[in-house]
């Protein structure tokens, strides 16, 4: 169980003209229906063991840039020693700023299949409008299949689903893998955050957007291979405006001001964690004060182009294993490792649709905001674009390279760095001027900003933990923990939000009009739906970007819920969590039943999961 919008790539890779999976739903009646996702990976934690002493002594003394590239190393030594086999993963996570590594191990599976979606429609029901809001009416989810060998894998344990709706004040836990948070980032990173990388990132994205919506009314088949894009854009535009907004309103920054002002004079007024203090704030803020100067060379060269274009990712893709392939482990680039090139091997070699209409518009889209951000007298810019228009550089990229072949890409891979380095075409010789100005600013952000902070906020944790030992729990690192809260409404511009929603309530929200217009399969099912049954609730579970896909847990150790999003006050959540008004919204397991049941007939799908 996941949500619709964690499968949305995948159904947009397997759709096509006719079977828009996404705009239609999808669901595999049989066992033979259910199709293989090109790029998706489940991985199953099954092992945490702490490596803070190995960690600690590859460290030990080191400088910075001396210090990441020994922490690097020693991650690579003891996840290569971790990771025996092909379907076994393993990664060194730093908790605490550095005061802990633990780690992780994971059971790989790389044949994912799609069982049901429903239709985006109800999926993202109120689209932008209700996003990050509350009450909600939506049926954010979806069902995949994990097969291992070509057969579906079994499990013994699960989690059975809840036959009885949630209601107000019930428990609710959640497990999950939130992304990353900054509760423990200094005043001089937030600050940076809110006067730096989140505004330029909101101007950014809202004229994205702005191309990506202009490019979807060209056309039934603009619109549907642009959809995915925009929505992720749209989502992400909307969650950094989230966290601006706790970063400019209420007492966040004043507050954390506060807070550093304290804590450092506790540090001081201990001989030994002066001694380990030794400056790491002024470091940290002198390594955030480069950050400012080179993040947009950062963000345009090295960060931005991958998502955009997954062509060009290709091309860059290769070219980079062609080049770190042949390094020691803990020498390459983190995405290079042995434990984590799987992941990357299998987006190269996925044989997911290239749309390349869209990519010509997103390209040259890119090239003319490097051309305006760096300047057109600016040397690298010179080096990638010469005397050429960015819509020329498009077009002669994307019309003159053979990489849309995803059989071409799988066999320049396997004939490694000699393979693809003899390979020529627009596409890739384009990446291989790119690549070195990328990895210049890749390079000094990682030497100079990067190890900077990771070594100073490692020193300002043992302090921390001297002090104040783990009462607060870590910031969030992509991996799994466990909340807890309970189901609650919450206060808001003087009314009461209720915490849980129905199916009448989402028939009554229906205008019949984009965002809010419910699918026809909806419509023709509505005299047979229970309108009562709970459809979405909120809980004080504390979640972050990330959570999406967390199961919710109730009392008797049943599933309740599947979380979706949250309210906008909690995107806050990366900063700090308020009990108050910070809210995780699921879809109320009762309401997938009624729905998989009453709406869309999938009758094997509701056997497997109400036994």
């Amino acid at each position: 169980m996941t949500n619709h919008h964690c499968v949305r790539e995948c159904l947009s890779e397997l759709a096509d003209a006719k079977h828009d999976y996404i705009a239609k739903g999808f669901y595999a009646a049989t066992a033979a229906d259910e199709k293989r996702c090109p790029a998706l990976e489940a991985n199953q934690l099954v092992e945490i063991t702490d490596v803070t002493k190995q960690m600690e002594v590859a460290t030990a003394g080191k400088s910075e840039r001396a210090f990441h590239e020994a922490e690097r190393t020693a991650k690579a030594k003891i996840e290569s020693a971790c990771g025996t086999a092909a379907d076994v993963r393993c990664q060194v996570v730093t908790l605490y700023q550095g005061g802990v590594y633990d780690l992780y191990k994971y059971k790989r599976y790389q044949d994912i299949r799609v069982v049901f979606a429903p239709e985006e429609s109800v999926a993202f029901f109120g689209g932008d409008p209700d996003n990050f809001t509350f009450p909600r009416f939506d049926l954010d989810t979806a069902f995949v299949r994990i097969y291992d060998q070509g057969k579906p894998l079994h499990t013994d344990s699960y989690l059975k689903f809840a036959t009885k709706g949630v209601k107000a004040a019930d428990i609710a836990f959640t497990s999950g893998n939130p992304g990353g948070t900054d509760r423990e980032s200094t005043l001089a990173q937030l600050e940076y955050q809110r006067d730096v990388a989140q505004p330029f990132i909101l101007n950014l994205y809202s004229e994205l957007r702005g191309v990506l919506n202009e490019f979807g009314t060209k056309g039934p088949e603009e619109a549907r291979t642009s959809n995915t894009q925009r929505f992720s854009i749209e989502n992400s535009l909307k969650a950094y405006k989230g966290r601006q907004l706790a970063l400019v309103q209420g007492t966040l920054m004043a507050d954390k001001a506060r807070a550093e002002v304290d804590f450092r004079k506790r540090v001081t007024a201990d001989p030994k964690l002066a001694s380990v203090d030794g400056g790491a704030w002024t470091a940290v803020a002198t390594a955030v004060a480069h950050g400012r100067d080179i993040f947009v060379r950062n963000t345009m060269l090295e960060r931005l182009p991958s998502r955009l274009s997954p062509l060009l990712r290709h091309a860059v893709d290769l070219n980079r294993y062609a080049a770190e392939v042949g390094k020691p482990d803990g020498q390459r680039l983190e995405e290079y490792s042995d434990a984590n090139f799987p992941a990357l091997k299998q987006q190269i070699v996925a044989p997911a649709p290239i749309h390349v209409k869209l990519e010509k518009t997103v390209l040259a889209w890119w090239l003319t905001k490097v051309r305006e951000d760096l300047g057109a007298s600016d040397d690298d810019v010179r080096k990638l674009m010469g005397k050429r228009s960015p819509e020329d550089i498009a077009a002669a990229l994307v019309d003159g390279t053979k990489l849309t072949d995803a059989k071409l890409r799988a066999r320049l891979l396997a004939g490694g760095a000699k393979a693809i380095d003899a390979y020529h075409d627009p596409l890739i010789d384009f990446a291989r001027i790119l690549d070195p100005l990328a990895r210049a600013v890749r390079s000094d952000y990682e030497d100079n900003v990067k190890a900077v902070i990771t070594k100073n906020s490692g020193l300002i944790a043992k302090a921390r933990f001297a002090l104040e030992g783990r009462s607060a729990y870590p910031d969030a690192t992509f991996t799994l923990r466990l909340s807890y809260g309970t189901v609650a409404g919450y206060q808001e511009n003087g009314r009461t939000v209720a915490p849980v929603t129905n199916f009448a309530g989402a028939y009554a929200h229906a205008t019949g009009r984009d965002p809010f217009k419910l699918p026809d399969s909806w419509i023709t099912a509505e005299k047979a739906v229970n309108l009562d049954t709970n459809l979405d609730f909120a809980s004080t579970d504390d979640i972050i970007g990330g959570n999406s896909g967390s199961p919710v847990i109730g009392r008797n150790g049943e599933a309740i819920g599947l979380i979706f999003d949250g309210n906008i006050q909690s995107l806050g959540g990366d900063f700090g969590f308020d009990s108050s008004v910070n809210r995780a919204v699921a879809v109320d397991v009762t309401g997938i039943t009624e729905a998989l049941k009453s709406i869309y007939h999938a009758d094997r799908l509701v056997k497997e999961l109400t036994p």
